[in-house]
């Protein structure tokens, strides 16, 4: 980044660091001079700026996010329009978005290590979700893009979701959409109608928060796959597993209201934001929810060709499995009989082949087993790397079983990953054996160099080469650092860090306060420090006449925010000289006569 930040619209915003990077848009970090605060601008990349598309998609963007107003949503400042001049030389009217700066991290960094949350935590989130959809879903809108990734936690716990930007107005819903526009979100938290390319309402969102539920309850999507398209094919065509099957602690309720979001019919999932939180919260304390019962999984008889229930049997088949068939009681009771009659025989055949068999593949493990020797198995160099859920399908996978042991710190693997093992991966062990994994526990301490002075860029070349990475910038009126030059960071220099931690670098944003209450009224040498303090220059004292005291300042010209090194005006009162004037002779007008001199 430069030293001298760039501005738009009109000269009012700076724009200073780049801070995010989408599809569709960057985003940079930049100071609004007329409401003196940071904000963070959303542009449109200017290759697709001369996309009428994707063009008309950002100016949707801006209308629809401008509208909403809620503690649960980034809000929107402003918009406009920025003329830029591409290499080539032809201009681009590239639309911006300025917005809040949110400080913090999203969902999705949450979920990285593939771990779910704890289940009070999970519903938190989803509360502020779920509220922000509530707000939105009342005034027509459809985000249609909900995922960890849109939704962020600031520093103080509050839950934002942003990037309303493919929204559209539920009264334009009913419109075939483009190609372009098919399939809008990401594969893994799509609805079915979504994937299918059918229009969309409010309860898609509801499906995608479902899908968000999910991951959170459980540290996976409920659909995973290699390609997106597979993905998608599975939220059309098959039916999740249960939260339960996954993680343990989730109780029959969770798992009813999570089957209940992710229904494939809209009509069978909530219908609107605040009956789903009303269940969720329900169902995490463990009352009474909305959601139907889950049916009971369909048991097979010896006649109908050893049916296996399945975990994801769908809803809509089961009912159909469980009905009964309403021939049968026309069947007269001769032939009801002549049919149990014939189970009953099948029964007992094939109960004795089974048996033959169990009995055959018994002897046959007891006389192969007495030459054999034990399994042996190969601990996978690719476990290295891996969370600690992945790591144990591995292990598990391969007939082995894994404890965890003491976390190690690492420099290759990054935080939360298996970055040893006991035994060493490629080592061959017996089939059974157990596998102590190491968790990495970050890179090694490095201490904060002193960057303080430098350049933004320079900073970050200081730190990068230390091993450690920046991460936002903030800036802060000072009078002893020049504009765009490193105050301190956070952590500050000479500290202990890792890799893993971010680091904030301040920089000065070359501005001052002058705090009037400091300068009038104060005497000239009082007065002349504090601004001189400010590292302001005073090259023009001036002396009024004035009724204030002699030698106190009245008006320091400018006041408030000013740019480093501004010179000032200080008026100084000089009280007016007293009249002096003689006093006046009183008239002779004594009765005594005047005394004759002697002769």
């Amino acid at each position: 980044m430069a030293d001298s930040p760039y501005r738009i619209g009109g000269g009012r915003y700076e724009i200073r660091s780049l801070i995010g990077r989408g599809g569709m848009a960057e985003v940079h970090q930049a100071y609004d001079t007329l409401l003196s605060r940071v904000v963070a601008i959303k542009m449109l990349r200017i290759d697709l700026a001369k996309d009428s598309v994707f063009l008309t998609r950002f100016r949707r963007e801006a209308l629809a996010s401008a509208s909403l107003n809620h503690e649960n949503i980034v809000q929107v400042y402003d918009t406009g329009e920025q003329v830029v001049t591409t290499p080539e030389g032809t201009e681009v009217h590239v639309p911006y978005i300025v917005m809040e700066l949110v400080e913090g991290h999203t969902v999705h960094q949450l979920l990285t290590d593939g771990q779910p949350v704890p289940i009070n935590e999970a519903v938190e989130i989803m509360t502020g979700v779920l509220n922000a959809l509530e707000y939105s879903h009342k005034r027509g809108l459809v985000h249609r893009d909900i995922k960890p990734g849109n939704v962020m936690i600031t520093n103080t716990g509050k839950i934002k979701v942003m990037d309303f930007g493919i929204a559209r107005a539920l009264e334009d819903s009913g419109q075939t959409m483009t190609s372009t526009d098919a399939v809008v979100g990401t594969a893994q938290y799509l609805s079915p109608e979504q994937a299918r390319g059918e229009t969309v309402d409010t309860r898609s969102d509801l499906y995608s928060c479902g899908c968000m539920l999910f991951e959170l309850l459980t540290g996976r999507a409920p659909f995973k796959g290699d390609f997106a398209v597979s993905v998608a094919y599975q939220h059309v065509a098959e039916m999740p597993p249960l939260p339960s099957s996954i993680a343990s602690d989730i109780s029959p309720e969770l798992d009813r209201m999570v089957m209940k979001s992710l229904a494939k019919l809209p009509e069978e999932r909530y219908q609107d934001a605040a009956s789903m939180r009303s269940d969720m919260v329900r169902a995490a304390a463990g009352a009474e929810i909305s959601a139907p019962v889950l049916p009971p999984l369909p048991v097979s008889t010896p006649t109908e060709g050893f049916m296996q229930p399945h975990a994801s049997y769908p809803p809509a088949q089961w009912s159909q499995v469980m009905e009964e068939d309403p021939d049968q009681e026309e069947e007269d009771e001769e032939a009801a009989r002549k049919k149990k009659r014939k189970k009953i025989i099948w029964a007992v055949v094939i109960g004795i082949i089974v048996a033959a068999a169990l009995i055959g593949l018994i002897w046959w493990l007891m006389a192969s087993g007495k030459n054999q020797e034990p399994e042996q198995v190969t601990i996978p160099k690719e476990i290295i790397g891996m969370s600690a859920i992945e790591a144990q399908r591995t292990l598990e996978d391969l007939g082995l079983n894994m404890e965890q042991g003491p976390a190690i710190a690492s420099d290759e693997v990054d935080k939360g990953k298996v970055a040893e093992t006991d035994p060493e991966p490629g080592t061959e062990v017996e089939s059974g054996s157990t596998v102590t994994i190491h968790l990495s526990s970050g890179a090694a301490e490095i201490t904060v160099p002193d960057v303080s002075g430098q350049t933004q860029d320079a900073a970050r070349k200081t730190l990068e080469e230390a091993g450690l990475r920046v991460g936002s910038v903030k800036y802060e009126d000072d009078s002893k650092t020049a504009a765009e030059r490193v105050i301190r960071t956070t952590p500050e220099a000479g500290s202990s860090a890792s890799k893993d931690d971010e680091i904030i670098l301040v920089l000065s944003s070359g501005y001052v306060s002058i705090d009037s209450s400091q300068v009038v009224g104060k005497s000239q040498q009082e007065g002349l420090r504090y601004l001189a303090g400010l590292g302001l220059q005073t090259n023009t004292v001036t002396q009024e006449t004035s009724q204030t005291p002699n030698g106190q300042i009245i008006s320091v010209e400018p006041s408030g925010r000013v740019k480093n090194g501004t010179s000032v005006t200080v008026k100084v009162a000089k009280t007016p000289p007293q009249q002096s004037s003689a006093p006046s002779q009183p008239a002779n007008n004594s009765s005594e006569e005047p005394t004759e001199p002697n002769p």
